[in-house]
């Protein structure tokens, strides 16, 4: 029998939750957004299991775009962090990959080319401060790239910093200074991401760009997935390979911080680190045994993590162990372990195997 860690992906869950940005933004059509292997749920995967229900993919790279495009996906692709060398340009125009322009020597390099035909998405950072063009220097950057001989079509994006926050007055000024620019120039836009798709309806434009809730993740602060009609995805399990019994004082795992208080039985299920469990879970992070709660103990090991059993008085070796997903939400293990669900999801390894149910 081969190590039970493994992660149960839900395409119905995945579905379900791409109509929810669809019911909430009904005149926008969906950038689906792919990075980083699908949130670490696998890019092909995901993107077969929408279909031509997305109407286009977003990416990080060239290379994840490719990576799309080789597995049979037919659908634009946006490069969010646009190109990295001019030598791009062809395949890019040729694989219809619609790179982000965030950059002068972006535009330089596409001002230069001859003979090529991109859609390229102009940034225009209105608060984010990472990526994109001054609001004031954007309407030259656009003259020029609408003049550009290698661009045939030019859309508009910028990227919410502070949308999880319902109500923040910085998100509205972004929406405002975003609308300001573009109903000035004709433009295609695109603003929202996940938290904006549910909470800032003035943000959905031309295109929404929906990640973590495709997922199955609260993009809200506050709320859970469930409560805002999300289904996570991703199930990730394991089960007991070990149930010790331990005398009051023992100390568990590396560096002996924790000790147990009596007497108790201690789990051990084979998941760890090296799987992508996060190393700084604290004790008393919750994990489902048999679909009840019960805390872990210790550190988190390269392969193992130890749990406290004395709720489970009849647990036995194969029973099942839920890390995330159905039963329990993504959101509270992260914020147990001091991080964001995207972490948790992306940080699943290549080891564990990812079966479709």
């Amino acid at each position: 029998m081969s190590r039970p860690a493994r992660a149960l992906l839900d395409g119905g869950a995945l579905k379900l939750n791409f109509q929810q940005a669809r019911l909430h933004a009904k005149s926008s059509r969906v950038m689906a957004v792919v990075k980083a292997n699908g949130y670490g749920h696998g890019m092909a995967w995901v993107a077969h299991t929408l279909g031509l229900s997305a109407d286009a993919f977003g990416v990080s790279s060239v290379e994840e775009g490719m990576q799309l495009r080789e597995a049979g996906v037919s659908q634009p692709v946006c490069l969010l962090e646009g190109f990295f060398s001019a030598d791009e340009l062809p395949l890019l125009s040729r694989e219809r990959l619609e790179p982000v322009i965030h950059h002068d020597g972006q535009v330089k390099a596409l001002a230069a080319s001859k003979g090529l035909k991109l859609t390229v998405w102009l940034k225009v950072d209105t608060g984010m401060h990472r990526l994109g063009f001054n609001p004031a220097a954007a309407p030259d950057v656009l003259k020029q790239l609408r003049a550009a001989p290698a661009v045939a079509n030019v859309r508009l994006m910028s990227h919410f910093a502070r949308a999880e926050f319902p109500k923040d007055p910085a998100t509205q000024k972004q929406i405002d200074d975003f609308l300001d620019f573009g109903r000035n120039h004709r433009v295609e836009m695109s603003l929202a991401n996940s938290a904006g798709i549910l909470s800032w309806p003035t943000s959905h434009l031309d295109w929404v760009r929906p990640g973590i809730m495709l997922y199955g993740g609260s993009p809200v602060a506050g709320r859970d997935a469930a409560s805002i009609g999300l289904k996570p995805v991703m199930t990730l399990e394991t089960a007991l390979i070990a149930v010790q019994p331990r005398k009051k004082g023992d100390p568990i795992g590396y560096g002996g911080d924790w000790q147990c208080p009596e007497d108790m039985p201690v789990g051990v299920a084979a998941i760890g680190y090296g799987d992508g469990y996060p190393r700084h879970a604290p004790p008393g992070t919750p994990v489902l045994v048999n679909g009840r709660r019960v805390p872990t103990v210790g550190r988190v090991s390269m392969d193992m993590i130890t749990l406290d059993l004395r709720s489970q008085a009849n647990a036995r070796v194969g029973d099942p162990v839920v890390l995330w997903g159905r039963g329990l939400p993504l959101e509270e293990v992260a914020e147990s372990a001091g991080t964001i669900s995207y972490e948790l999801l992306c940080h699943v390894t290549e080891r564990i195997p990812r079966i479709a149910v």
